[in-house]
């Protein structure tokens, strides 16, 4: 596939267990990684085609050449089957088992693969590989997501957009886990499990419930700022090209002086915002639920492909000690005036999967893959997803994960202690070593890769972190951010899905938390509401479940 600008990328394998070929222009490097997906020995196929060649032979999963795959065989034209029939029980074996668990989070998914260049010096930040110098380019894969829904469920409802990219850099995967949102719903990850299982179904009924939703929201105020984001008009974006994609969390950048700063990353897309209006959203949910997929996947096909330029935020120790917020608090964003965006490179997706499963479904991010000059932050959000992601990857695709194709670290030399486990896919690291500290050739530290040092100095506690300001960026973002029109729209969408909840919660969320934002907007939203009750019926409506809120109405 080839770019607007010409920019080429090429993955290449040919055999399961042999190499890569980057390439882009007239650059081609070779990056080792065994196996790879790509290959067509291992049935690899790069679309549906007719050929006027001979067809491959059919096989059983060990190879063995198939006579028949359309009988099986039976004592008779009427007999039992038979369990020598190794043909039927290899495929119905393997059928029984062709589905993993499901993402318990962005399910729903596209994916597409590319490159990153750098265009701007930023190396007096950070002394990663990945932005070594101008003009330096590294192979990328990328995952658009929603967030709540199954994997069969529609990819235009109103949900935040996952924005995932793996850089395949030369001193390992740098995963950057990101939203089409600079902001969450919380601050702390100990809220992360309720928070999902207040968007995902009713554990009696198996339905979407919207008392569970805005129970949640309402009762957590420092859900504001995203909330009122999603019901924007950016809640619900034409496809997965025509958004931007944040970092959200602040990580630090290392130089290699070792001097460290803060930093928030940004990607604009180069194609232009672009939204839907509710209306084209409801419609294509119910006849195209696939349509952001199959938008990514046809641009791609196309020549069209998208591109997004790279930014970040710096913000100094010294600079974060005066600052008029905690600047890792996941519900906030920083000022564009105070910490201007500083241009990085380009990001542009030129190749579609192979196949979908191999190189999407079993594609894994992890916030703790970052390679030497990218560090974590205290952000609380940021430090519970460096356990929590790896762990259920884990639990989803086994403790080899790091070893299927779309994850491994091709481009880095993989040397440890780690041996066995299910699926080890590799030569599980040959006679080496399995142990450390050891008197043989076996892998060493580094000490210049040691993380850089800073200073804690404060009582371990569990602090309450839920009355920070609330509502000032929120307001901002209310008076300031959006027209009157798009004012308008978000009271609009909010007192549409609102109403779906108790009374109760509908009067807590707008006395408690719209008005808390500004009078205008929980009056708006209100009066929206007031079209939407029928008096008589109000004071008594039950939701469609057996709970009963110990609370007068």
């Amino acid at each position: 596939m080839v770019s607007r600008a010409g920019k080429v990328v090429f993955f290449f394998a040919f055999t399961c267990f042999n190499t890569i070929i980057f390439k882009k222009d007239s650059l081609s490097t070779l990056l080792l990684c065994k196996p790879t997906v790509f290959s067509t020995a291992c049935g690899g196929r790069d679309l549906f085609y007719t050929s006027p060649l001979t067809p491959d032979t059919l096989t059983t999963g060990a190879g063995h050449p198939v006579g028949d795959k359309l009988n099986l065989q039976t004592a008779g034209p009427r007999g039992p089957l038979l369990v020598q029939d190794v043909v039927f029980t290899d495929e119905m074996a393997h059928f029984d088992r062709e589905r993993i668990p499901e993402r318990v989070v962005h399910a729903k998914g596209a994916g597409a693969f590319g490159y990153f260049e750098v265009t701007h010096d930023i190396t007096r930040f950070s002394k990663a590989k990945v932005f070594e110098h101008v003009g330096k380019t590294t192979p990328v894969a990328v995952r658009f997501s929603t967030v709540a829904g199954e994997s069969g469920s529609a990819d235009t409802v109103r949900d935040p957009r996952g924005f995932a990219i793996k850089f395949y850099t030369e001193e390992g995967n740098w995963d950057l886990t990101g939203n089409n949102t600079p902001i969450f719903f919380i601050r702390d990850a100990m809220l992360f499990p309720s928070f999902i299982h207040s968007q995902k179904r009713n554990p009696q009924t198996h339905m979407k419930d919207p008392d569970m939703v805005w129970d949640f929201w309402s009762l957590r105020p420092e859900s504001l700022h995203q909330v009122s984001f999603l019901f924007s008009d950016r809640g619900l974006p034409d496809g997965f090209r025509h958004m931007n994609g944040y970092g959200s969390h602040t990580f630090k950048l290392v130089a290699a002086d070792g001097e460290p700063v803060y930093c928030k990353f940004h990607l604009k897309t180069d194609q232009g915002i672009k939204n839907m209006s509710v209306e084209e959203a409801d419609r294509l949910a119910s006849t195209n639920p696939d349509y952001a997929i199959g938008d990514l996947f046809n641009a791609i096909a196309n020549g069209n492909c998208p591109s997004w330029t790279f930014y970040i935020q710096v913000m100094t120790f010294e600079q974060a000690e005066k600052f008029q917020f905690n600047p890792f608090d996941l519900t906030k964003v920083w000022s564009h005036q105070e910490y201007p965006l500083i241009p990085v490179g380009k990001m542009v997706l030129n190749r579609n999967p192979v196949n979908y499963f191999a190189e999407v479904e079993q594609l894994a991010f992890d916030p703790s893959n970052m390679p030497p000059g990218i560090e974590a932050s205290p952000d609380k959000m940021l430090q519970g997803r460096l356990f929590s992601y790896p762990d259920t990857h884990r639990h989803r695709l086994g403790a080899n994960y790091l070893q299927i194709p779309v994850n491994c670290p091709f481009r880095a030399r993989v040397a440890n202690y780690q041996r066995d486990g299910p699926m080890c896919m590799f030569d599980n690291q040959g006679g080496a070593p399995n142990y450390y500290p050891n008197s043989f050739s076996a892998p060493e530290t580094q000490p210049h890769f040691v993380e850089s040092k800073f200073q804690v100095s404060t009582d371990v506690h569990r602090y309450n972190s839920a009355d920070e300001d609330n509502v000032t960026q929120v307001r901002a973002f209310y008076t300031q951010v959006l027209n009157e029109g798009e004012r308008q729209r978000l009271c609009q969408n909010m007192a549409g899905a609102l109403n779906g909840a108790q009374i109760f919660i509908q009067k807590r969320m707008v006395s408690s938390n719209l008005k808390a934002i500004h009078p205008d907007y929980g009056n708006r939203v209100q009066a929206l509401l007031n079209k939407y009750i029928n008096a008589n019926a109000a004071s008594i409506r039950l939701p469609a479940k057996c709970w009963h809120a110990a609370i007068s109405i």
